[in-house]
């Protein structure tokens, strides 16, 4: 299945001018180096780009700053999310500011989220 390459791009550029949160997120999750998972950053499941997937869990991570805080928003991350779910995939998002705020507690709820999913 060939992908839009459109999506491509824009996925290659949103990889190339990664918010801060992006940044401290993958520098934690790249290289297997949270639970020995391989994580992928902006990867495509058609139409959407995801922040961050592991296919080997069927997880998507989501970092959310202020603008997804709108109703516009918010109505349109519940649509991406019901899509994404309708796929078999478990959706977790994290506010921006926890990332970079709270990474402890980030990564404990993330932790908890990847042994319950190993386990199923």
């Amino acid at each position: 299945m060939k992908l839009d390459p459109q999506l491509l791009i824009f996925a290659k550029t949103m990889r190339s001018n990664a918010t801060d949160a992006e940044s401290l997120m993958w520098h934690l999750l790249r290289a297997k180096r949270f639970m020995n998972l391989k994580f992928r950053r902006q990867h495509i499941i058609e139409p959407y780009i995801v922040d961050f997937y592991c296919h080997e869990l069927g997880l998507v991570i989501e970092l959310d700053g202020g603008q997804h805080g709108t109703d516009d928003a918010i109505e349109y991350d519940a649509e991406r999310t019901k899509f994404l779910e309708a796929l078999g995939l478990k959706v977790v998002r994290y506010w921006n500011h926890d990332v970079l705020r709270n990474m402890d507690v980030v990564l404990e709820d993330l932790l908890c989220i990847c042994l319950k999913l190993k386990d199923d």
